[in-house]
């Protein structure tokens, strides 16, 4: 693998919620040097420490709270129950979150469920809903592998492991001889971060990075048949849909998307250039912002707002960011110290300037500034 990015003291974690401004301030940091393979496509931090990343019960990543993400939710959920007839069935979820997806598969689809992750709030799910779901505050290993289940689900946790084929063999292990068993899985692409220069998008708890045709090697190489791979979520997410396959290695006929090897070198090898034009305009518009003495707020507390400090790097330029998830607000950012707020904050610090930290929030966004009467002008990464 060679080189291709590095940036020194980024924030080690991104969703950890603190208590101060102070804590957040001395946060760990950590480096990125992402590399990439030119032989698949895969690219990985290789200055990843997992022992700077710490998932717990305060760690708060849901997006549940938006009803954008929750109608992508369930229309994956039904897309799925529909095309593998995930009825009376068995799940398990491995990276669960705090059990929201979950519990939709096993509502809509009347299944059992298991969810293993380190951060998950039972108390969070409906009574109802805990007698068809399992949550399990762990890390998935082998001390789970006995598990049985008609269906295994991952979404946005295999960009957070470093040895992805030690995992994925795990997984493989544990459906053993099950070959009827659907394999699921969500996460980001890649291509996308490296055609946009989205600096935002690499960050320390994503020490993995996937395009199409990798995912689809990976799991090959580790005894899957991919059934299916498509994109997702105006082209942010890849899904890989799989079977167990009969013998060690699924070389199996080619989907459409996986032959990307020529347009992610393209793409690795304009990153850098992308990324820094990206960097510049984003520091030269917030710069212009607060110079016209006004107050520059972010709108997403999650990995994209820590990254998104981290690179622009202007102390104190960004001092509030907002977010519709409760358990997140009088918190603060790791690495910046930005405090999170409610939206309703917002008519108190009347910002000349807010960022959305994803656009497909846009719509939404601009809904909840009007419902609260706050005039701005509202931007998007």
């Amino acid at each position: 693998m060679r080189e291709v990015h590095r940036q020194d003291k980024i924030p080690a974690n991104s969703c950890l919620l603190l208590d101060s401004r102070r804590e957040a301030l001395e946060f760990p940091n950590g480096q990125m040097r992402l590399a990439f393979c030119p032989a698949c496509g895969f690219l990985a931090n290789l200055g990843f420490d997992s022992a700077l990343a710490e998932y717990s019960d305060r760690y708060e990543e849901t997006q549940g709270f938006s009803p954008r993400f929750r109608e992508f939710a369930t229309e994956l959920a039904t897309r799925w129950i529909d095309r593998y007839e995930i009825r009376g069935r068995r799940v398990l979820e491995i990276g669960c979150g705090k059990g929201e997806f979950l519990e939709l598969i096993c509502e809509l689809g009347g299944n059992r469920g298991i969810g293993i992750d380190p951060g998950v709030h039972p108390e969070r799910l409906g009574e109802a809903t805990l007698r068809q779901v399992e949550l399990v505050a762990d890390f998935y290993d082998e001390r789970y592998a006995h598990l049985e289940a008609d269906v295994v689900v991952c979404r946005h946790t295999l960009e957070h492991i470093a040895p992805v084929a030690e995992f994925m063999n795990l997984v493989r292990r544990g459906i053993g001889d099950r070959l009827g068993t659907v394999v699921l899985f969500e996460l980001p692409d890649v291509l996308r971060v490296l055609n946009e220069g989205a600096f935002y998008d690499v960050y320390y708890e994503h020490c993995s990075y996937f395009s199409a045709g990798s995912l689809a090697r990976l799991f090959r190489a580790c005894g899957f048949d991919p059934v299916d791979i498509s994109r997702a979520y105006d082209d942010q997410y890849l899904l890989i849909e799989a079977r167990p396959a009969k013998t060690a290695l699924a070389p199996g006929p080619p989907l459409a998307l996986e032959d990307d090897l020529a347009e992610v070198t393209a793409g690795v090898g304009h990153f850098l250039a992308a990324r820094e034009a990206t960097l510049r305009f984003w520091r030269e518009r917030i710069e212009q912002a607060v110079e016209r003495s006004g107050r520059v707020v972010l709108w997403g507390s999650g990995s994209k707002a820590v990254a998104f400090l981290a690179g622009i790097d202007l102390a104190g330029a960004v001092s509030e960011v907002v977010d519709i998830n409760p358990f997140k607000h009088g918190k603060y950012l790791p690495g910046s110290g930005a405090r999170i707020v409610a939206p309703e904050a917002l008519a108190d610090l009347h910002p000349s300037l807010v960022v959305a930290m994803n656009p497909i929030y846009r719509e939404e966004i601009q809904r909840d500034l009007d419902r609260l009467g706050v005039a701005t002008e509202l931007a998007a990464v």
